[in-house]
């Protein structure tokens, strides 16, 4: 058995922590939750001392300077973890500041030892570890503060959090000392402000590196672990496939070889109003019991959608009845990129999933706060997809409506996809012309064709044959065969 399975855990009950601290926090230990003013230690300190009560065990809270106890169950009172059934039995809150100012340190230490024994405290949190360490007439007595705390957890098997906020000094004397670390962040993202967490020390653990976002709810806290920090090794085996799915439009399985290859991704480019929503409905279409569909998207609500299906001639509400299909709608607003991963791949797992429409990447690039992450962030996300079975259809919004060129809005995007198709409009004898090219296939043959397409009422999108008898087709512009072709090129983003 290894070291790590070995560590007994306190889980905190916290939605996503305990994912990123490999099962919890280590058991007799001391660990700092860290953060300046309103950044949610208090918020955090109750919920693990919550769910701990919950799972039959004992808690202790006890408050330096902070907040009366008082108006702390005032504002508890509004989350949803808060239980006033489990006052005093379970959860009992004190004051240390009495013995800090009569007895200064060892008065505390006193205090501490005599409630963790006469409550048998498995758990206790310390808010307001500065106003101890301002009494501390040095670093040395501090850190005598500290060893007597490791003792006293030691000795009654009592896990300990010490809420903090930090002085600025570079390293503070009590984090060579304890067990863990734990740093909540609120950073300013030009207009917007995003919560962070980050576990800087899990003596004797793994834990999931880097900042994970977060966010303070009527639930209490919920942490997003960062997407390639969590998923950087699937979580099952991967496997090739060599089954076809059919996208719904006959003409366009003939151009791809038969259809989408089983597990893959395909990655569907072109300007607005171009029909890509309508082909990603055609695409569900084809779901069923035994291969769930999933459309999750940031545009179109779930009434409109069901809409557009009708008029295609999709009986989108149909299957949404018989559980075929789910609708999973993300209003823009700021919302967080690893929220909106973690919501796909939970509702992919509920239901196991096999069609995915990911109607479009433009929603996660905006609720990015770090556009550098976004091609590790994807790399990842469809990696895990492509191992638990899933065929992913995506689309991405081109920038210009007419032109030359295809821009890609990410760097590196077109290597991280099996197929690609792109979709443009052409202006030819004074109309707008729709055409549809496949662009790449991964180890398959395809029809490279550029191929025009119709959208119908009653009967959707259907391929109308090759556009013949005209040049500069991909100028956007479409004149009479005679004269030099200009160039053109799918190119990636900044």
């Amino acid at each position: 058995m290894s070291e790590q399975q070995a560590i007994e855990r306190v889980p905190s009950g916290v939605p996503g922590l305990d994912t990123i601290l490999s099962g919890g926090f280590p058991k007799g230990g001391i660990h700092i939750l860290q953060g300046p003013p309103g950044a949610g230690k208090t918020t955090l300190g109750n919920q693990i001392c919550y769910h701990h009560a919950a799972a039959g065990g004992q808690a202790l809270y006890v408050t330096l300077l902070s907040e009366t106890h008082a108006r702390m169950l005032l504002h508890l009172g509004t989350m949803d973890f808060f239980d006033a059934s489990r006052l005093p039995e379970q959860i009992s809150y004190i004051s240390g500041l009495g013995a800090l100012d009569g007895d200064g340190l060892s008065g505390l230490v006193t205090l501490l030892r005599r409630e963790i024994a006469g409550r048998k405290a498995t758990v206790m949190v310390l808010d307001g570890l500065v106003a101890a360490e301002d009494r501390a007439a040095s670093d040395t007595e501090f850190k005598k503060f500290i060893q007597e705390l490791q003792t006293q957890a030691a000795l009654y098997g009592c896990t300990v959090f010490l809420l903090t906020t930090a002085k600025g000094q570079a390293i503070p004397p009590e984090h060579t000392m304890v067990d863990g670390i734990i740093e909540l962040t609120d950073v300013r993202f030009g207009s917007r402000t995003e919560r962070g967490l980050f576990v800087n020390k899990l003596r004797g653990s793994d834990y999931l590196a880097g900042r994970h976002p977060f966010r303070i709810t009527a639930e209490g806290l919920m942490v997003y672990p960062r997407i390639e920090a969590a998923f950087r090794e699937v979580t099952r085996p991967d496997e090739a496939r060599s089954g076809r799915l059919s996208t719904g439009v006959g003409g366009l399985d003939a151009m791809l070889g038969g259809g989408m290859i089983e597990a893959t991704v395909t990655g569907l480019l072109g300007p607005s109003g171009i029909g890509k929503t309508s082909l990603g409905l055609h695409f569900l279409g084809g779901s069923s019991a035994t291969e769930p569909g999933l459309f999750f998207g940031f545009y179109e609500t779930p009434p409109r959608l069901v809409q557009q299906a009708a008029s295609l001639g999709l009986d989108l509400e149909g299957a949404i009845a018989r559980g075929d299909v789910e609708i999973l709608w993300q209003p823009q607003g700021e919302e967080l990129q690893d929220a909106l991963a973690h919501r796909l791949l939970d509702a992919v797992q509920r239901r196991s999933v096999r069609r995915l429409f990911l109607d479009g990447l433009g929603g996660f690039i905006e609720a990015s706060v770090e556009p550098g992450r976004m091609s590790r962030f994807f790399a990842v996300l469809v990696n895990e997809l492509r191992a638990r079975g899933v065929t992913t259809l995506y689309t991405m919004e081109t920038r210009d409506l007419i032109g030359p060129g295809i821009q890609m809005p990410i760097t590196g995007m077109s290597s991280m996809v099996e197929s690609l198709i792109a979709m443009r409009y052409v202006e030819h004898q004074r109309r707008t012309c729709r055409l549809l090219s496949v662009v790449k296939v991964r180890g398959s043959g395809f029809d490279p064709a550029l191929r025009e397409f119709i959208i119908t009422g009653g009967h959707g999108l259907r391929l109308a044959g090759s556009f013949e008898g005209a040049k500069d087709l991909l100028s956007g512009f479409a004149r009479e065969r005679g004269g030099p072709d200009p160039s053109s090129s799918i190119s990636e983003g900044p």
